[in-house]
Order: C-alpha cells, then structure tokens, then sequence
C-alpha cells in the first residue's frame, strides 16, 4: 500500500498489536451483549479513580498504537521513474515528532538549556582561544539573546494554560448540552449537576483528569520545537523523544508476554485443579521443574541463541528495526514461556475450590460435559484472578524490561526504551556535574504507566470478584 510518498512496512510485533486491539474491540461488543460480563464493566465505569486512571492509559496506548504504524519513505531518484523505497522503516509517532527527531545536539544538554553541559575549546574572532559552554544547535536558537528564556519560557506557557482552559470550557459545554438534551434537563440544572458529580459516569474526574492532559500537551507542543524540554543524551538525542518513543516498547513487553502467558496458565491451571488425579500430577510437575529454572539464565540464553541466529542469517532481516523487533518478540516469547507459573497455579487451587461447589457437583450429576462446566461455571468465576494477575504481571515486565536491558539480555540496544535509558544513564550518575535527566525522564514515564494500570486492576478485580455479590 503506498500513500502520500510512504509504504506501509508493519513489523511482527505490529501485527500482533494489531490483533490485541481488534481482539479488545470484539470483546467489549461480546461483553455488551452479555448481562454477567456488563454488569462488572458498568461498575468500572462508575469509579472517578478507575475512569481516570483509564483515561491516562489510553494516552499511553494511542501514542503506542501510532509507534505501532511502522512506513517506509519513497525516494526520488534523478532521471528515474522507479519507485524506490528507503530501507529505514519509520513509525506514524515518527512523523508527527519529526522536529524533535531531527534536531540532535553534540552532546548532553540540560532540561531547557541553551547551551551545552560540556565545554569546548572555541576560537575566537581575532584569534584567541577560550573554552566555554557553546550555545546548542536547536535548543533556544530563536532567542537574541540568553536572558530572553524565562521570559519566552513564561509567555509560551501562559499561552499554553490559556488555551487548555478554553478547550476545557468548550468542551464543559457542549458535553453538559449533550447531557441535558440526553436526561431532559434545563442547562442550568444539568450543569449543577455536572458539578456535584451526580451521574452515571464520573464525568468531572474525567473532565479534570483531561483538562491536566490537554495542558501538559499543549505545553510541551508550544515548548519542545523550541527547546528540549527534558535536556538530550550523551548523543544529542531529545530525552521527551526518546520516553514517547519507549512506551511501545513497554506496552509490547507488557501487552504481547500476557497474550503468550494466558493460554498456559489458564487451560493448564483449570484442568489441573478440575481433573486432579494423573492430569494434575503431570502439570505440577511441569510447572515445577520450570519454576527450578533459574529465569534470568534462562532469559539471558534464549536471548543470546537469538542473536546468534540473527547474526547468521542476517539476510532475513533487511533493516535493523526487523532485527531489534524480532529480538523483542522472541524477548516476549521467552517470558511469556517463564511467566505463566504463578498464575497457573493460582488458578489450580481456585479450581479445586470451585469443583466442590454444589451447583458443579450438581453439574456433574446430571451429566453436563466437562467442557460446558469448564467454561461456563469454572471460567467466570476465577475470571478476576486472571484480570488482577494479568495487569499486575503486565506492571512487572514494564519494570522487568529496564531490569534485563541493565544486564544486557533486554531488547536490541538499538531500540528505544526506558530499560536502555537507564541504562545509557547509569555511568553518568559518577559524573561531576550529574546528568539526571534521562534517569528520572524514563522514571517518571514508567512510573506513571504503572501507577495507572495498577489503580484500574483494582477497580477491576473489585468489580469482577464473585464474592461481592
């Protein structure tokens, strides 16, 4: 497919993405259409906490899903009329932050700063030499002059603030014309009610929760074609750049493990707490003989076998982001593989609990199959275990990934993410003066990530445990 100068180029783990999000939009029109999956979802809903958190997760998965939309650029050749292609694959995230991909500095810079954080030897006009902080490339090179930053700092974001409040108010009014139109409210009325949180939704957490979004965007989109807002690396490159540019990875890492997790963790640990007998003592001692592997040698060696296949058969990977994308979804593989003894047997003691349960043992009488059972009796009832545990481990391998790209058995040191961040950042903390910058930059996007999917799994696992009703 090509359109406006670009081929469309998807990586393995693209395609994958892809089946998540359509599979997450089956589900939710399945869960309309059935009262026992709706009803908990309503509950969700209903949690100003839970909506908020919600809505700060779809930021992270709409800037995922656009670094997930991988191109290919036509070049022009002179003279030519074959369509060529560039072999870097770029994504759609590429594109709209194209400014901040481009401008790289020599080195390392400071949040804001204008001038680099490391001398250089100048020589001067009539000859002399001097060693001072040289002005940067990009950042600030609209200003005259150097006291002219916090001033131009201020008035662009008061700019910013002003027009995230109107936006707010805009949209105050045209969701409460909605909503009275919808209830057969006066405005008035409805806009009271708006404002003491009386409704089915959590409209004002939302609508707070949205205005402290749209003004941290609009903040960094007046601020960072002007300035790195968040300094550069030890190469030059924008740190705001390069934390956008790892939450895919951190949502792959996270998204694609829990994908290859479930389907062992779920038909092994229901069958072995339903079946028991010679079922359960094979699946224990499978689970158990995995569980005495050590997972980081494991990890670091099916890592290692990977790179030594790529690096064999190179011709397979015509770029260098097919071959960082296919050691991150053989990464997702392999954890995916280690990963599903916990939950296997959380769900094994769960199912020996349920099998007991007079409506099963009744089930069982009257000649119901063992899979009907499985399925309609067993499944929903350990269906918030497998909700908790799912986004709990998905917080983990967010935080995992920084761990194994420490020690160097992470994704492609080529690919961008929070792990090789810290990494890249964690010699530079011995320095005099200390680069900070990158550290807390992926610090603070990785804890945001974890935080919210934490505070919506409780909302979930509150709305889904059987025992609330």
């Amino acid at each position: 497919m090509n359109a406006f100068g670009y081929q469309f180029a998807p990586l393995w783990t693209d395609w994958l993405v892809y089946f998540l999000v359509f599979s997450g939009i089956g589900f939710f029109l399945y869960a309309r259409r059935h009262e026992h999956l709706a009803r908990p979802w309503r509950q969700v809903v209903r949690r100003p906490l839970a909506m908020s958190a919600a809505l700060v997760l779809l930021v992270y998965i709409a800037i995922g899903l656009a670094d997930s939309i991988h191109l290919q650029k036509q070049r022009v050749i002179a003279n030519s009329d074959a369509v060529i292609f560039s072999s870097e694959k770029i994504s759609l995230l590429d594109i709209v932050l194209t400014t901040l991909r481009v401008q790289e500095e020599k080195t390392y810079s400071a949040p804001f700063a204008i001038q680099s954080y490391a001398k250089e030897t100048i020589e001067l006009p009539d000859g002399g030499i001097v060693r001072e902080f040289p002005r940067l490339v990009y950042g600030g090179i609209h200003l005259d002059q150097a006291s002219d930053k916090t001033a131009d700092i201020v008035a662009k974001t008061i700019r910013a603030i002003a027009e995230s409040v109107a936006i707010f108010v805009l949209l105050i009014v045209i969701l409460n014309f909605f909503l009275a139109r919808y209830y057969q409210n006066s405005f008035g009325r409805q806009l009271n009610l708006l404002k003491l949180g009386d409704a089915d939704l959590p409209w004002r957490s939302l609508l707070l929760m949205g205005f402290v979004l749209t003004l941290v965007g609009l903040v960094l989109i007046r601020l960072a074609p002007y300035y790195h807002v968040l300094g550069t690396d030890k190469v030059g490159k924008d740190v705001l750049y390069l934390s956008l540019k790892s939450i895919r990875t951190g949502l792959v890492i996270g998204s694609l493990t829990t994908l290859f997790v479930l389907p062992f963790a779920l038909s092994l640990g229901i069958m072995a707490g339903y079946f028991r007998g010679r079922v359960d003592d094979v699946i224990q001692y499978l689970y158990t003989t995995l569980s005495s592997i050590p997972g980081v040698l494991l990890i670091a060696a099916s890592v290692l076998m990977i790179d030594v296949y790529i690096q064999n058969n190179a011709e397979q990977f015509a770029t260098i982001a097919d071959r960082a994308d296919a050691r991150l979804l053989f990464l997702c593989l392999i954890l995916g593989i280690t990963g599903w003894v916990g939950l296997c047997r959380l769900l094994r003691g769960e199912a020996l609990k349920l099998r007991e349960i007079d409506y099963i043992q009744a089930s069982q009488a009257f000649g119901v199959s063992h899979t009907r059972i499985l399925s309609r009796h067993i499944l929903p009832n350990v269906m918030h275990i497998i909700l908790i545990t799912l986004v709990l481990d998905f917080s983990g391998l967010v935080l995992a990934e920084a761990v194994l790209s420490y020690i160097g058995v992470g994704v492609d040191p080529s690919m961008i993410s929070w792990g090789n961040m810290i990494n890249g950042a964690r010699l530079e903390m011995a320095r005099e003066p200390v680069v900070w910058w990158s550290l807390v930059a992926a610090f603070i996007f990785m804890f945001l990530l974890v935080l919210c999917a934490n505070l919506f799994a409780d909302s979930v696992r509150d709305a889904f445990d059987p025992r609330a009703y």
